[in-house]
């Protein structure tokens, strides 16, 4: 009987947590869609446009590790449920923002938010199942979120053009109201491996600040008090390794990046490729839109083939790393994205579709092929008491990755655009900048391979 409730819970848990996988990245790839009538409804800017995606992202990395002790100390699973409350209240507040400033606010606490599920469910689903379990279930998480992004721009399209871009907050809003209630009911068990343990504010104090001045600066440079909060950011972020090895409970263990080398560059590889790959529909969706003149729902539909491609490769690719050496696996993927950006980074005014679908189905393998092995490199190589931290900090780079991908882009359509709002005659800069955009993240995946190949593979640590 025992056996059968610890099955069901299971079961539940792994529903839960992979509808909370595609729903959360389906309402944000979604968004990037409708920014268009966004910008239009609040007369906003590109740069101001691209504030809608990044104070989500900004806030998300802020927290993530602090959450990610706290739900290692306090339980994995009221991290994760209180995170889906607050995550249904401010998805509501997005819905019925009345200005740009408010809905960015609302955005700002939608990261919060998702920054305690995020940095808990990967850590919960490890803790739950046995560990040769671990690619599938890591693997069926991560094409979830695939899965969720594949269906984003398609339904994103449409419900931004039939009922409004207001509609994408209502949905997530009631889905995210129901994981709440069955998270509450039905997942009895708690994790807490290292509920003995301290909370470090301090650390967590100058991580968030240090974090904040860090990506903020660097997504609006090149003025000169970014440059400043850049600087601070990094010089921030030095003290915090020099406090955390004082630090008896740490809220992130310096060693695990000193002295396992799969784990530390596994994240490296993570940070990386996020900030190679993520910020593409965004500059997609506004090439598709504002240059070939296509409507958001048509622009959605092309903009499948990517995430699509992700997620049929990725329901696999996570099986596969239980037998073969995840590095391999993720230095491969990485190479496969090499060639699909290299490929967008000569966009021109009337490049035909089937060359776009092309270049997007091979990045979509590329990041299908890199990410659940990478994953289930970083968690395998920790003990039991810091599968939320390492969660937490995979997270924090994914997140960071995508908050400089937001940056790199929003930074290259600013040195072409400034801040004026975009207008046909701005065409040849907007092709430029996306160019630039996708040279720069070319260079950054080929980094990337020779990351993902350092460090010996590690059997999984239970």
């Amino acid at each position: 009987m025992q056996n059968q409730e610890q099955s069901i819970n299971k079961t539940v848990l792994l529903i839960v947590t992979m509808t909370s996988n595609f729903f959360n990245p389906l309402m944000g790839a979604a968004v990037n869609v409708a920014l268009p009538k966004i910008g239009t409804e609040f007369s906003m800017s590109a740069v101001g446009m691209s504030w809608v995606t990044m104070s989500y992202l900004l806030a998300s990395a802020i927290f993530l590790v602090p959450f990610g002790k706290i739900g290692d100390i306090w339980g994995r699973k009221k991290v994760f449920l209180l995170g889906n409350i607050i995550f249904t209240i401010a998805t509501a507040a997005c819905a019925l923002s009345f200005s740009d400033s408010f809905l960015i606010s609302s955005r700002l606490l939608q990261g919060i938010a998702s920054a305690m599920m995020f940095s808990t469910s990967m850590a919960i689903v490890i803790s739950a199942f046995k560990p040769e379990e671990r690619g599938k279930v890591i693997g069926l998480n991560v094409s979830a979120v695939y899965i969720g992004l594949s269906v984003a721009p398609f339904l994103g399209g449409i419900l931004t053009d039939s009922f409004g871009w207001r509609s994408l907050f209502y949905i997530n809003t009631f889905v995210s109201a129901l994981i709440s209630i069955a998270v509450f009911f039905k997942i009895k068990t708690d994790w807490a491996e290292a509920e003995k343990e301290k909370f470090d504010y301090l650390g967590s104090a100058i991580l968030m600040v240090s974090i904040s001045m860090l990506m903020y600066g660097f997504s609006h440079l090149p003025k000169t008090y970014a440059i400043i909060l850049t600087c601070s950011g990094l010089i921030g972020l030095i003290f915090f390794i020099f406090i955390e090895k004082r630090v008896k409970f740490p809220v992130l263990n310096i060693n695990l990046f000193s002295e396992n080398r799969v784990f530390a560059f596994s994240n490296l590889s993570a940070l990386i490729n996020y900030a190679a790959t993520f910020a593409i529909s965004f500059v997609l969706s506004l090439y598709l839109q504002y240059v070939k003149g296509l409507s958001a729902r048509e622009a959605g539909t092309l903009l499948i083939a990517q995430p699509l491609m992700m997620a049929i490769v990725a329901s696999f690719s996570g099986k596969l790393s239980d037998k073969k050496d995840p590095r391999i696996l993720s230095s491969i993927g990485m190479g496969i994205s090499v060639i699909g950006l290299f490929m967008l980074s000569f966009l021109q005014q009337f490049t035909p579709n089937w060359y776009l679908i092309l270049s997007m189905l091979i990045l979509g393998f590329g990041f299908g092929l890199f990410s659940s092995p990478n994953t289930n490199a970083v968690m395998s190589s920790v003990e039991r008491r810091f599968y939320g931290v390492a969660s937490a900090t995979l997270s924090t780079m994914r997140s960071t990755g995508m908050m400089f991908s937001m940056a790199i882009a929003s930074l290259s359509i600013h040195v072409f655009i400034g801040d004026a709002k975009y207008n046909p005659t701005l065409m040849p800069q907007f092709l430029i900048s996306s160019r630039v955009v996708f040279m720069v993240f070319t260079v950054l995946c080929i980094g990337g391979i020779f990351s993902s190949m350092v460090g010996r593979q590690k059997k999984a640590i239970v």
